[in-house]
């Protein structure tokens, strides 16, 4: 007796969702059981999860903010692997975005009025992801260096040129040695919705974005092309598509967006440059959210608000059951890891043979 795979002909969208689900359904149970494990009561953790991320307007609220930069990585994310451009990078690109958006407010025009100030920083931000985007993109087209290795290496080198200038020629000088910048000028601030952190200008582009990019994918020529390379490189390429063209601009977008969300950090969340608070590790969460999203950009728009609600109700369990932080890093990790599953039981089936 074997096992043998057994390639399916035909993914109906059906089965494609329901699997997604099931697998989700099973991560959660998985997590249950790591739950028990340490101890807790798993229908007590998911009782306060949802309640702590759902049940008020607080808790609704955070997580509105915390499905916001998710919802603007994941989406460029989305559209990246849609093109077969495994960018891994959306940390970095929105720490770049952080870091022009914080240039121009300190350094740049910090007199102007909100309406020249906001609308420069946003720009900034996204030109400056996108940029740290284009490298590895640049170096996959025209050296075969592989992405997922030079966007994953970029990353960290965002990371240390934010240390460096926060603790070197940007720190503030009031600030008794901590690794911040100064705070931008108040009309660089993003308005909020009364009473919440919810930055609702990042919000909407977010939101925008997504639903633009749904309707770029699926109805554009660049969006069939981006489809088709994705699909195959050899039929691209008998197709007289642009393989470079493809690649440049679809790492182009997902950069920016993940350059925007740094923008949004940093003009609605921290009013100041910071390398440990301005990413809570979303550019790598928003990989899971594209990939529960099924690369469909309105789907990971769900997909985003999940995993925020999540981020929020782990937020709860460390501060009400006393959990280490990697209790969040866990939800991640399993969800990832039986949506990959999950991959596999939708492409291919499962045969006994005798």
């Amino acid at each position: 007796m074997r096992i043998k795979l057994e390639k399916r002909e035909n993914i109906t969208r059906t089965l494609s969702i329901t699997v997604t689900l099931f697998s989700v359904l099973v991560a959660m149970i998985f997590i249950g059981l790591i739950f028990q494990v340490i101890g807790v009561n798993p229908v007590l953790a998911y009782i306060m999860i949802f309640h702590g991320s759902l049940g008020s307007i607080y808790g609704l609220s955070e997580t509105i903010v915390k499905t916001i930069p998710i919802l603007l990585c994941s989406t460029g994310l989305a559209i990246a692997f849609r093109a077969a451009m495994f960018n891994i990078g959306a940390e970095g690109q929105l720490l770049m975005g952080a870091i022009a958006s914080t240039y121009i407010a300190l350094y740049v025009i910090p007199n102007s009025q909100s309406i020249i100030i906001i609308p420069l920083m946003f720009i900034m931000g996204f030109a400056a992801g996108a940029l740290w985007a284009l490298i590895p993109a640049i170096l996959k087209t025209k050296l075969s260096v592989n992405e997922v290795i030079t966007t994953l290496m970029m990353n960290y080198i965002a990371e240390q040129l934010t240390m460096y200038l926060t603790t070197g020629p940007w720190r503030g000088v009031e600030l008794w040695g901590f690794p911040y910048t100064e705070n931008i000028p108040i009309q660089a601030y993003l308005p909020c919705i009364s009473g919440t952190r919810i930055h609702y200008p990042t919000l909407i582009i977010g939101l925008c974005a997504a639903a633009l990019i749904h309707v770029f994918i699926s109805r554009s020529k660049i969006g069939y092309e981006i489809r088709v390379v994705g699909g195959s490189r050899e039929a691209a390429r008998y197709a007289g598509i642009s393989y470079v063209r493809v690649a440049l601009i679809t790492m182009t977008i997902s950069g920016g967006l993940a350059g925007v969300a740094g923008v949004g950090e940093v003009a609605g969340i921290h009013h100041r440059l910071s390398p440990f608070k301005i990413s809570s590790g979303y550019g790598y969460t928003a990989i899971i959210a594209a990939w529960l999203g099924k690369l469909n950009p309105i789907v990971t728009l769900v997909a985003s608000f999940f995993i925020g609600t999540l981020l929020v109700g782990g937020d709860i369990l460390q501060v009400k059951l006393n959990l280490p932080y990697a209790t969040v890093n866990i939800f991640n990790g399993v969800i990832l890891l039986f949506i990959i599953g999950g991959e596999l039981l939708l492409r291919y089936r499962v045969r006994v043979v005798m």
